[in-house]
C-alpha cells in the first residue's frame, strides 16, 4: 500500500482506496465497474446535501466558476416562499461548493453570523481546499484593486491615454476614500451609492466616479474578484449642471456651410443640425434607408432616441458612416476635439459672441437655439434632444412623435445654399 493525493482536495489517502475520505472524490472506480461497462459510464453522482445546510445551483450561461453556494434559508415571503441568501461563493465544480457550505455551517456554528465576513471565511476555505482562486483576490481592497486597475490601464496598456485621462482617473479614486479599505469583493450597490449621493462635487466630477466604478468592475470581472458588476445599478442623482455653452451665431453657421468642404467642417455640421453630444457619435447608429441617426448617452431619455437627418447634412452623415461605422476606424471624442479646436481656428470662429471659447457641447445649443428659431414644436424639441420630460404628465405620458412628424419638424429648418 502506498499514499497518493486526492486528485480533488489534495490529502494524502491510499491508493486502494475507493474514494477519497475526505471529499468523496472517486479513486479506483475502475475496479468496481466490468470493463464490458466502460462505453456507458454512469454519471458520477453528487453528494447529497445535509438537510438545512443550504443549497447549491448550477448557473446558467458561460461561466469559470458555475457552481454557486447558498447559505440555509432564514427567511420567508408573506406567501411562504424562501428567500434566497447571498451566495458565499461561486465554485468550478459541485464538490468545492458543497465543501464551502460545509466549512460555512460548521464555522457558523460556532460564531455569530455577523462576527466573520463571507469573503474571510470563502478565503479560510479555499486556503484549506485547494480551491481555484488566490485569496488574496476575495480579501483585496478597494485601493488595491484600483492600483492594479490603474496599471493595467495606463502602465500596461498599449493606447497611450491622455494626462488628462489620467488625472482624471486618479481625482475619482480620491473622492472614494470611504471605500479605500473595503473589501472590494464586500461592496454592494448601496456602498457604491452613497459615494455618488454624498460626494459634494459638481456632476462632471460624479460622472468620473461613476466611470471610476464601471472600469474597476470590469476589470475586476475579467479576473474572477467578483461576479457581479454592481456598478451598473448607480446612478447621478442631481441635475447635469454642465450644460452650458454658447450658441454659434448665425455669422459663424453662414462661414461653415462656406467652407463645407473642409476636413472636419462636415463633422461640426453633423453635430449642429442633430444635437448629438460628441461622446454619442461613438456609438451611434445610422439607418441609410430611412435616413436618421440613433443613439445618446447621459439620461434615459437620451438613449438610444430617434433624430432624423436634414436632407442636408445627410452626405455627411454617409462621410461619417463610410469612415467610422464601417469597422474600419474608431471614432475617439478626444482626437475630434482637438480636431475640432484647430478647425474653428482656422475659420476664425474660436471665440464665441460672449467671448468664451466654443467648445463642442455648443454644437448641441445651436441645434437647440435652431429648433426655436424655425419654430419646430416643443414636444418634439424635447424629444429629439432627449429631455426628459421631468413632472409633465400629460407628455410624458400621451406625448409621441412619429419618425415622420419628427422628420417633417426637422425640415422646417432653412439652411444656406452656397454652392
Amino acid at each position: 500500500m502506498a499514499l497518493i493525493s486526492c486528485p480533488e482536495c489534495g490529502h494524502s489517502i491510499s491508493d486502494k482506496a475507493l474514494s477519497c475520505p475526505s471529499c468523496g472524490y472517486p479513486i479506483n472506480i475502475s475496479t468496481t465497474i466490468p470493463a464490458q461497462s466502460t462505453s456507458k459510464r454512469t454519471p458520477k453522482k453528487r453528494r447529497k446535501l445535509p438537510n438545512g445546510s443550504g443549497s447549491i445551483k448550477h448557473l446558467s450561461g458561460k461561466r469559470s466558476k458555475p457552481w454557486a453556494a447558498y447559505p440555509p434559508v432564514k427567511e420567508f415571503t408573506l406567501t411562504g416562499s424562501p428567500i434566497l441568501n447571498i451566495a458565499i461563493g461561486y465554485f468550478k465544480t459541485y464538490d468545492q461548493a458543497y465543501q464551502a457550505l460545509m466549512l460555512y455551517n460548521s464555522t457558523s456554528s460556532g460564531v455569530k453570523q455577523s462576527s466573520i465576513s463571507l469573503s474571510d471565511l470563502y478565503a479560510t476555505m479555499l486556503s484549506n481546499h485547494n480551491g481555484a482562486v488566490s485569496p488574496q483576490y476575495l480579501n483585496i481592497t478597494f485601493a488595491e484593486l484600483y492600483d492594479q486597475f490603474f496599471e493595467s490601464k495606463y502602465e500596461k496598456s498599449k493606447k497611450k491615454l491622455s494626462n488628462a485621462s489620467r488625472n482624471s482617473t486618479k481625482a475619482a479614486f480620491n473622492n472614494c476614500k470611504k471605500l479605500h479599505d473595503r473589501k472590494f469583493a464586500d461592496l454592494r450597490k448601496a456602498d457604491l451609492q452613497d459615494i455618488v449621493d454624498t460626494c459634494p462635487l459638481k456632476h462632471s466630477s460624479l460622472e468620473l466616479i461613476v466611470s471610476l466604478f464601471k472600469g474597476m468592475y470590469a476589470y475586476a470581472l475579467q479576473n474572477d474578484i467578483v461576479e457581479k458588476d454592481y456598478s451598473q445599478f448607480v446612478t447621478i442623482n442631481i441635475p447635469d449642471d454642465d450644460e452650458s455653452g454658447v450658441p454659434f451665431s448665425q455669422e459663424a453657421l453662414d462661414i461653415l456651410w462656406k467652407h463645407s468642404n473642409i476636413e472636419n467642417v462636415g463633422m461640426i455640421l453633423l453635430m449642429i443640425y442633430t444635437g448629438f453630444r460628441i461622446t454619442a457619435f461613438k456609438t451611434i447608429k445610422y439607418n441609410t434607408t430611412e435616413q436618421y441617426f440613433q443613439g445618446g448617452v447621459k439620461t434615459a431619455a437620451g438613449k438610444n432616441r430617434i433624430v432624423p437627418l436634414h436632407p442636408v447634412i445627410q452626405g455627411f452623415a454617409k462621410t461619417f458612416s463610410d469612415t467610422y461605422c464601417s469597422g474600419n476606424k474608431t471614432f475617439s471624442s478626444h482626437t475630434f476635439r482637438a480636431e475640432f479646436y484647430t478647425t474653428l481656428d482656422s475659420l476664425g470662429l474660436l471665440t464665441s459672441t460672449a467671448g468664451t471659447k466654443h467648445t463642442p457641447h455648443d454644437c448641441r445649443h445651436t441645434f437647440s437655439w435652431i429648433c426655436d428659431k424655425y419654430k419646430i414644436d416643443d414636444l418634439s424639441k424635447h424629444l429629439l434632444m432627449g429631455h426628459s420630460l421631468g413632472n409633465d404628465i400629460e407628455k410624458s405620458v400621451y406625448g409621441h412623435r412619429t419618425l415622420e412628424e419628427l422628420r417633417t419638424e426637422i425640415e422646417k429648418i432653412k439652411v444656406p445654399n452656397f454652392k
